[in-house]
């Protein structure tokens, strides 16, 4: 219930623009999606997020195809996921955030994300209907999701008191 409260209160608490699954199209290559940013962290090595298909979801995050009554992280740390695609303007206003949040807490917290154009299958079986949703995963409790984009403090605060509860 207080993941439920917090992550509320972090939605309600930043005006938000958030994009419609099915506004548009894809128009450019994954490859043209690489930002500024992403770049560069590669040429830092610093840590980045992961993508994920849905096989890869299946056995890093949650097998819900084998046990669809009950979630069951598969995880080994707290993570986010995700949830855009290319064309989404907020999207692209978060994932600078997620990869700076994928630096500062490296071996803390997995940050994933799930094109949901690559991988509608997916996206479609978790409801997905607005984009950027994020899919907070804290270990040995249920998940929270969140639809927009939210500012950095707002991540930085659900990580602390949710994901990693300090």
């Amino acid at each position: 219930m207080k993941i439920k409260l917090i992550i509320a209160a972090l939605v309600a608490s930043f005006i938000f623009v958030a994009c419609s699954n099915n506004n548009g199209k894809s128009t450019s290559s994954p490859q043209a999606a690489i930002t500024l940013q992403e770049t560069n962290l590669n040429k830092t090595n610093m840590a980045k997020t992961i993508h994920l298909t849905k096989a890869d979801f299946l056995t890093k995050v949650a097998n819900y195809e084998k046990n669809p009554q009950a979630w069951e992280y598969l995880g080994d740390k707290p993570a986010i996921i995700d949830f855009y695609a290319d064309w989404c303007g907020p999207c692209k206003m978060v994932a600078p955030i997620l990869e700076q949040l994928a630096a500062e807490y490296e071996g803390q917290i997995y940050i994933y994300k799930v094109d949901t154009e690559a991988e509608q299958e997916l996206a479609a079986d978790f409801g997905i209907r607005s984009i950027p949703t994020l899919l907070f995963v804290p270990m040995n409790e249920a998940p929270q999701m969140a639809q927009g984009a939210l500012p950095k403090d707002a991540f930085k605060q659900a990580i602390d008191e949710v994901l990693l509860k300090n």
